[in-house]
């Protein structure tokens, strides 16, 4: 694969003013159905990632603090942001840009990357080039294929930035590699720490990886235990939910991009990351409108904060010596992704500073 970067401008014109306006007027963005529930994104990024695979050519829309094409030696820490399903990384860039200032960061060690993964209706909304990457509904949180132009995984989006990362004549002197999200983008950090396939071009350069999960719906389990009524995993009644353990949700009809591994293998790797939970104390109720209510998610437990309980009791249960993964319930927080990627206990887990107590 080759990488480039290229900036484009938009121009807006009344005209095309109103044709967006006659555009949304039309019933065809829900057709799929995983769309009905999505409205177009407000800002595609016109900073771009352009991916030439055996497969073809392809763009995807990104935020950065640095141009990424020229040496960065003065650059320690990358820091990866995923925004939730509003597909907002505009928004996400912001909160990544406050939490560096916040943790008074250098500016010109840290690098900023805010992915933006696209559902259909936003290229057809935005009148997008072709070769943009977009996929049908939320389907990226879970490492499926972009609907188009080619069948590239949201993982391996994330693999190629990794191996941008990991190019030593462009960052000689990285040191700590931070992949962080919340809500959707909790889903997607935390998925891709099972996942990721790349994560050993970093490593093997010695670059510290670590991973930030705030407040997802779901996590994803490694076999077909759910917790109880008690909080606590135990063998789940299928009965309840046929298709409670299918992947993004458990192990059962994985993507491709994860097909060339067992669960075992995938949940070794998992343990060995250097993961941070956090939930908001206050991100507890049930009927959240961004909550995931399927009985997939439903059998994970009620709401955020039991759910992410559960699953950290689950993860340390099955792996009790020489885990590098911590829990942190942030007080007083609802479902509130700058609250929550500013809190003391997400600057700790992105930038090493003081404050946060396991």
């Amino acid at each position: 694969m080759t990488f480039n970067l290229s900036r484009r401008l938009a121009v807006l014109c009344a005209a095309t003013g109103a044709a967006l306006l006659m555009t949304l007027a039309q019933p065809a963005f829900a057709v799929h159905a995983y769309e009905p529930h999505l409205k177009p994104v407000a800002t595609v990024s016109d900073t771009r990632f352009t991916l030439d695979t055996p497969q073809g050519h392809a763009e995807f829309p990104l935020y950065l603090s640095k141009d990424w094409s020229v040496a960065q030696p003065q650059v320690t820490r990358a820091v990866i942001v995923i925004h939730g399903k509003l597909r907002n990384a505009d928004v996400y860039f912001r909160t990544a840009q406050k939490a560096r200032d916040a943790a008074h960061a250098d500016p010109d060690a840290t690098l900023l990357i805010a992915p933006q993964f696209l559902a259909t209706l936003d290229t057809r909304v935005h009148d997008e080039p072709a070769d943009l990457l977009r996929w049908s509904g939320d389907a990226w949180m879970g490492g499926d294929a972009a609907q188009a132009p080619l069948p590239i995984s949201s993982y391996e989006v994330l693999d190629a930035i990794v191996a941008r990362l990991a190019d030593r004549k462009l960052f000689p002197n990285l040191r700590h590699v931070v992949f962080a999200g919340h809500s959707g983008g909790g889903q997607v950090v935390q998925r891709y720490a099972v996942a990721g396939r790349n994560i050993a071009a970093l490593t093997d350069e010695g670059i510290d990886v670590r991973y930030v999960v705030a407040s997802p719906s779901t996590y994803a389990y490694f076999d077909a235990q759910r917790p109880n009524a008690q909080g606590v995993a135990a063998p789940f009644d299928a009965a309840q939910c046929p298709d409670f353990n299918q992947w993004k949700y458990g192990m059962d009809n994985r993507p491709p991009y994860l097909g060339d591994r067992t669960p075992a293998q995938l949940e070794a790797t998992y343990a060995a990351r250097r993961i941070d939970y956090l939930v908001g104390g206050a991100d507890d109720d049930p009927q959240q409108n961004a909550l995931d209510k399927t009985c997939a998610a439903e059998a994970q437990g009620p709401q955020r904060v039991a759910r992410a309980e559960a699953y950290y009791r689950y993860i340390q249960s099955r792996h009790p010596h020489g885990l590098k993964q911590r829990f942190h319930i942030v007080p007083g927080v609802g479902h509130n992704g700058s609250r929550m990627l500013t809190s003391v206990c997400a600057l700790a887990a992105m930038f090493d500073t003081q404050g946060c107590e396991q």
